[in-house]
């Protein structure tokens, strides 16, 4: 056997090659080429040349072929340790890699109306936090539609349909409108009995926003504005004016678990539900973030809404 020297002739370390290693521990712990060539259905020439290539490279053979299959040699015994440790470092870096592929790292901005940024989304991101604690989410609560088209978000959930076709949506369900009032108003002006009985009510509808006029107009029940005894176009203060005991309202189902007091009434009147639509730019819909977002509020979304519908 030529003689050995350590410290000389090793490999230079910007051309090695871990697959070499790789081969040789294989070979070294097995015995055998055909033994590791059947445990890993890896072939059998390349096991040879991948111990052929580091036996040049470090200018002396790590084993002996016999008849029963190689005996490892001077040198193979002294780099094993050296080369175990390198299969270990091997092997917490593949794990790292893997905890980095599953692990979603990064910044998403979700924009929404005010309303559902505060009743809607705050549990459902509560959960995207436990869930996903390395994102970091901005909550743009705006009624504007083209925050997506401007890239001043990322994901929207909106109660209409993107009509852009630079937009890709995806719609989650129905919600509930219901007419509702706090226990305190009904204990001062009686429950309605009847859709008639209504126009006997303080309501609380829009300013110059006649959404709610029109609804009830195309469910048979014309209601003059007078009616309507207390009006904003502001969603939050609305919200707050039924949550007060002001009067009878109409709103979407998930606030009501937020607001005490507050129940259903004429549960007969069928007032038509808003659609819910998440949507997200053609362009970033690819984003490994933005999809892990946009999949997690897809499923938790349609869940808050149902939970919501429960209540009411």
């Amino acid at each position: 056997m030529s003689a050995i020297r350590f410290g000389m002739d090793l490999p230079d370390p910007g051309r090695f090659d871990w697959h070499l290693v790789r081969s040789f521990l294989a070979v070294l712990d097995a015995g055998s080429l055909t033994a590791v060539a059947r445990a890993t259905q890896t072939h059998q020439p390349t096991l040879s040349r991948h111990v052929a290539e580091l036996e040049s490279q470090l200018g002396a053979p790590l084993f002996e072929r016999t008849g029963r299959g190689v005996e490892p040699t001077a040198l193979a015994r002294a780099i094993a340790d050296a080369a175990r440790q390198m299969q270990d470092g091997a092997e917490q870096l593949s794990r790292a890699l893997a905890r980095g592929r599953e692990a979603a790292t990064g910044t998403v901005r979700i924009t929404t109306s005010q309303v559902a940024a505060s009743y809607l989304l705050p549990l459902v991101l509560a959960r995207l936090q436990q869930a996903e604690p390395g994102i970091q989410v901005e909550l743009a609560a705006s009624n504007a539609l083209a925050n997506l088209l401007r890239r001043e978000a990322d994901i929207a959930v909106r109660m209409v349909r993107p009509a852009q076709a630079s937009l890709v949506a995806r719609k989650l369900g129905e919600i509930p409108i219901v007419a509702c009032a706090h226990e305190s108003y009904l204990r001062r002006h009686g429950l309605p009995r009847r859709p008639d009985d209504i126009a006997q009510h303080r309501l609380i509808g829009y300013d110059r926003d006649d959404t709610i006029r029109r609804r009830m107009a195309a469910m048979g029940l014309a209601l003059p504005p007078e009616t309507f005894v207390l009006r904003t176009d502001d969603q939050l203060a609305y919200g707050r004016l039924v949550a007060a005991g002001a009067g009878i309202g109409f709103v979407a189902a998930y606030n009501l678990r937020h607001w005490p007091g507050v129940v259903p009434v004429l549960p007969m009147l069928k007032i038509p539900p808003l659609p819910c639509w998440l949507a997200v730019h053609r362009e970033i819909r690819g984003s490994r973030l933005v999809r892990r977002v946009y999949d997690f509020l897809a499923e938790a979304i349609p869940a808050e809404l149902a939970a919501g519908a429960d209540r009411a």
